[in-house]
């Protein structure tokens, strides 16, 4: 049984990703019995982002200090976090068809050359861009969506054992109040193909976890999920899956008139029951309330997705209570902006219980049937 399983794996501290020859975590065992869906991971927030440089930010605190705070982190290159044992990345997508929409930013034009250098030719490119808010906080460790999707890929097929990396998406389509900030184009159903096209067009579908891969002979996706019918970790190594994280209006777009997510990529983050269900985003595990959410779903079958800190808070106060019911929930991916600690804050820091790489969910769901 895999209530078993999981006792003598936790007991022994297992690391899914890197089994031993204790009992009960051999290579062969766990490959064979444990799914996708009952392993816990850690991963970063906006993994792409870079810091805002001292003059730009200077500027925002002048004008919004709150703001400011809150956009004060920053991650080193994709490759680094997974070297580091990060397993879920997230990327903001911004559509750009044509290219040089987003290459003369407002924050470098204000700050008149006293900034840092920054090389504005890949955003001239046609195609999806990574950034988070345009004009502004604009920096990025890669900034062309396929290339972060070549270096999550080169850094995958150098390590094929490893355990199966979630790559959420966010769809950044919101305008700035700030006069003269760039008009961000709407996400429609062509542009939604072309976010597909991309995926595809880097990873092969062997490479990938999509909805088809779980749902099968089921009905339906939530179906599937609930029949606990994920891959085990001997049919999901060295893949990755990815997650459309996005509010109703882009998500019906996404979906379109499918019965669940048939012949897409990406899960959808959507109600527990939908159709389409299978990956939930849940990010506030510290709420009571949240915490029993978190720990249904998960039982039920569903990925879930939960935080351990934002907006620079939990790192300013090292308050670890956020951090502490996200891994307690049984959510199987725990995302942060510290995996290391920032020194200007203090020692705040995540890293997963025991310094794995994986672990069997504290809650996990049953076996398929």
């Amino acid at each position: 049984m895999i209530a078993l399983l999981a006792a003598l794996a936790l007991a022994a501290g297992c690391d899914l990703e890197k089994p031993s020859e204790t009992p009960g975590c051999r290579r062969a065992e766990i490959d064979a019995r444990v799914r996708l869906n009952q392993i816990q991971v850690l991963g970063t927030h906006n993994s792409y982002k870079e810091a805002i440089a001292p003059v730009e930010m200077a500027a925002i605190r002048a004008s919004n200090p709150k703001a400011a705070d809150e956009l004060d982190y920053s991650h080193p290159p994709l490759a680094v976090q997974l070297d580091a044992g990060a397993r879920a990345i997230e990327l903001d997508v911004v559509l750009d068809p044509e290219g040089g929409r987003y290459d003369d930013p407002m924050g470098l034009r204000l700050a008149a050359g006293k900034t840092l250098p920054y090389d504005a030719a890949p955003m001239r490119r046609p195609g999806l861009k990574v950034f988070h808010i345009q004009d502004f906080d604009y920096r990025s460790n890669c900034d062309l969506f396929a290339d972060c999707l070549r270096e999550i890929r080169a850094w995958s097929q150098a390590h094929p054992d490893h355990v199966p990396i979630l790559i959420t998406l966010n769809l950044k389509d919101g305008d700035l109040k700030t006069p003269g900030t760039v008009h961000m184009l709407k996400f429609d159903a062509a542009a939604m193909e072309s976010v597909d096209a991309e995926i595809r067009s880097v990873f092969r579908e062997d490479e990938l976890i999509t909805p088809n891969t779980l749902q099968g002979p089921h009905p339906t996706l939530r179906a599937a999920a609930r029949a606990h019918a994920w891959p085990t970790l001997g049919e999901a190594r060295g893949k990755v899956l990815f997650a459309l994280d996005e509010g109703p209006e882009n998500l019906a777009v996404y979906r379109g008139k499918r019965r669940s997510l048939e012949g897409r990529v990406m899960f959808v983050n959507t109600d527990e029951r939908s159709p389409a269900a299978a990956y939930i985003t849940l990010n506030e595990a510290q709420d009571p309330a949240e915490q029993a959410r978190i720990r249904a779903d998960v039982a039920a079958g569903f990925l879930v997705r939960t935080r351990a800190d934002a907006d620079t808070a939990e790192a300013r106060r090292n308050d670890v209570a956020r951090r502490e019911a996200a891994f307690a929930s049984g959510a199987q991916f725990v995302s942060t902006d510290y995996m290391e600690p920032d020194s200007r804050f203090g020692p705040y820091e995540v890293k997963m219980p025991g310094g794995v790489v994986a672990r069997l969910c504290p809650h996990p769901a049953p076996e398929a049937h």
